[in-house]
């Protein structure tokens, strides 16, 4: 079974997918940040890097479902191979960071790949506030994302609802980080393992 977790950056998708993975004994596939070569780059200058970033996140993510196909486990991911496609290609482009020919270009290849591919069988996203994403992006701390633009997670999250609300390749469960932390509170971590729970076994 494939399980992936999705939401912008800072919602929590690393921690969740940890916790879910110790919790029912899951394998995990993390989205390999520290060993990405193009985000200290990228986030220096978009526009330069922003189709380098992508084509290495299809690359990559394409590689990880292609080795979660293979496997007999159960395994959870660290966010979803469409993310890219629908949220932040689309949104380097709309801003001017990435030019419509390196955009056309991407999506071509994302299609081929995505036609080769089956969706997870279950995704849960994690919408957050921009506060609650600046608040737990800084408490992280990593270096390279000291430049990230708020107007930039801003729309990025406008094209996260857009995207989950026309979701239908497979079951769903959004899980509200303004009101729901995981992190620190065992109950609400209970309660999301319960949903995770129903979700899998089709009570509801």
């Amino acid at each position: 079974m494939h399980i992936a977790v999705s939401g912008n950056i800072g919602s929590g998708k690393t921690t969740l997918t940890g916790l879910l993975s110790h919790h029912f004994g899951w394998d995990t596939h993390y989205e390999e940040v520290d060993e990405n070569p193009y985000l200290d780059d990228f986030y220096n200058d978009m526009q330069r890097w922003s189709f380098n970033l992508q084509i290495y996140f299809l690359n990559n993510r394409f590689n990880h479902i292609l080795n979660i196909k293979k496997s007999e486990k159960t395994i959870i991911q660290d966010r979803t191979i469409y993310e890219d496609a629908y949220i932040f290609a689309p949104n380097l482009h709309s801003m001017g960071l990435m030019s419509t020919r390196d955009f056309e270009n991407y999506f071509t290849l994302f299609n081929l790949v995505s036609s080769l591919i089956d969706p997870p069988d279950l995704v849960i996203y994690l919408r957050a506030s921009v506060p609650t994403l600046v608040r737990q992006i800084e408490k992280r701390g990593r270096k390279y994302e000291d430049n990230i633009r708020l107007d930039y997670l801003r729309r990025l999250n406008e094209r996260y609802d857009t995207w989950i609300e026309a979701y239908k390749l497979g079951k769903l469960m959004v899980i509200d980080v303004d009101h729901t932390n995981f992190i620190d509170n065992p109950e609400h971590l209970s309660q999301v393992i319960d949903k995770v729970n129903a979700q899998l076994n089709g009570l509801f």
